[in-house]
């Protein structure tokens, strides 16, 4: 089985998690990026994301420029944004399709995940296995080994 990383990272939680993924496995990536970048400022993203997320808000994405179809397996990477997944995220699942995939989240929070999972299996039609949760308390991963053994789990779904 073929896996791929897709992910959106604001604070580079999610990044670094997805960079310690693909050492070592080598899995591709693909990195969602809004055409126009978020703030800097923390507080104005987190006003910004209380605002349009309820909405469902899709900002523009720059295009995604991998073939799916080579693809069984696909990680999701995301920051939870008031309960759900990141609104850049929201983008990608309204424009691409996952149906027929099997979808494994790797949730990043600082709180509560809401109904992240559910929200990522309602919209991308894929099949949801191994989900994970990662909090972080600043900059600091809480649970270590929860997210090494997560990764094990992930590489024997070879």
């Amino acid at each position: 089985m073929k896996h791929l990383i897709i992910y959106y990272s604001y604070t580079n939680h999610t990044r670094e998690l997805v960079k310690r993924l693909q050492n070592k496995f080598s899995y591709d990536v693909f990195e969602i990026e809004p055409v126009i970048p978020y703030s800097n400022n923390y507080q104005q993203v987190v006003d910004e994301a209380e605002r349009d997320v309820p909405r469902g808000v899709q900002p523009e994405i720059k295009p995604f420029t991998l073939d799916l179809e080579q693809y069984d397996v696909i990680i999701l990477a995301t920051p939870v944004w008031w309960y759900t997944f990141a609104s850049p995220v929201n983008t990608f699942l309204h424009q691409y399709r996952l149906q027929g995939k099997i979808i494994i989240p790797l949730v990043t929070n600082g709180g509560w995940i809401g109904h992240t999972i559910e929200d990522i299996e309602r919209l991308s039609g894929g099949t949801i296995q191994n989900p994970i949760s990662v909090k972080f308390d600043g900059d600091r991963l809480v649970d270590e080994a929860l997210f090494e053994k997560w990764m094990e789990r992930v590489g024997e779904s070879k």
